[in-house]
């Protein structure tokens, strides 16, 4: 009995220690950049006393952009986790699989026709994007999941289907970015890259709720996660409706992945990573691998974010580049070590 405890008792002290690591990141972010703020004023300024200059560097600048890091982390994570604990396939990812391209072409499509400029959304517009983003991940899972079904969908399938789906996608997106005119198409091709640059506080509220109301829903399903593991056939013989749950999760994995794709563009290979170095250290229970992989995935985005912001300062890496820069080698190793 003492033994189980102890057991159930480790996933939560993993999650507290990922936690204060975000914490002290967190901290250390607000600190650095091109203009640097001392520790003292910058608790100065979150305390309400400190200069003009550091209040508008923070809280203008700095927090909305650090605070949208740490939502589309845990949104594009849980998103990821979901597709691989649906799929039963550790190489599932919304970047990988076209969800995050099928939900850009949406964004930009919604931008091109109904904008005309990314410059000037306005703050109904940038509430839109995530209903657009969703329907654009919707469409590109319905046909990742049409394509790949033949008598059931496998992993390779699901995969070789997703890549596909992307590069079509992808191309897609280029082709109505060629329409826009230079400034637009600059913007929108570091935008798609995967950049939070230029938040704000509307964005962060844009994005908000879907976070907030998707992310403890799915870790409401996570049983399902953990039934559908054991395959279809006992699945239904536990008596889930198996068909209605996978259904259920997608849209909240498409959904997560479309709200961060609004806000913060195509950031690839974070879904994939988090959930793997999740499972690593609290098991494959889905009741604590979501909330880990959550916790995970902001703490490595508001990393990348910090190291985008300081290695070629007062340039500025976006941040998707950052993540696949430290993703890809680690999807390379995931892809010989399956086959």
């Amino acid at each position: 009995m003492d033994l189980i405890r102890k057991t159930d008792k480790k996933p939560l002290l993993i999650m507290g220690l990922l936690a204060g690591l975000i914490v002290l990141l967190f901290f250390i972010s607000l600190n650095t950049g091109y203009i640097r703020i001392s520790p003292l004023d910058v608790m100065k300024t979150l305390a309400g006393r400190g200069e003009a200059n550091d209040q508008l560097v923070l809280f203008e600048f700095r927090l909305p952009r650090m605070v949208i890091a740490l939502l589309i982390g845990a949104g594009l994570a849980v998103s990821g986790a979901i597709l691989q604990g649906v799929s039963q396939n550790g190489l599932a990812d919304p970047g990988i699989l076209g969800i995050n391209s099928g939900a850009g072409l949406a964004v930009i499509l919604f931008i091109f026709y109904f904008q005309g400029s990314t410059a000037s959304l306005g703050t109904f517009s940038i509430y839109m994007l995530p209903l657009a983003a969703l329907s654009g991940g919707l469409l590109a899972a319905l046909l990742i999941y049409v394509l790949a079904w033949k008598r059931g969908v496998t992993p390779v399938r699901l995969i070789l289907v997703g890549i596909g789906v992307n590069a079509a996608f992808s191309a897609a997106l280029i082709i109505f970015q060629l329409k826009m005119n230079p400034n637009d198409f600059m913007q929108a091709t570091v935008w798609l890259s995967g950049s939070i640059w230029g938040t704000n506080w509307k964005y962060v509220l844009a994005v908000l709720p879907w976070i907030v109301i998707l992310i403890p829903y799915a870790i409401l399903k996570a049983r399902y996660l953990n039934v559908l593991n054991l395959g279809d056939p006992v699945a239904v013989g536990l008596g889930a409706a198996v068909e209605k749950e996978r259904r259920t999760l997608l849209f909240l994995a498409v959904a997560l992945a479309g709200a961060c794709v609004a806000v913060g563009g195509g950031i690839a290979f974070l879904g994939l990573v988090a959930p793997h170095l999740a499972r690593r250290i609290v098991g494959p229970k889905h009741q604590v691998l979501l909330p880990a992989a959550a916790l995970m995935g902001s703490l490595l985005l508001l990393a990348a974010d910090t190291i985008g912001r300081n290695v070629l300062s007062p340039s500025e890496i976006p941040v998707g580049l950052v993540v696949s820069a430290l993703g890809a080698p680690y999807f390379i190793y995931l892809l010989i070590k399956v086959n």
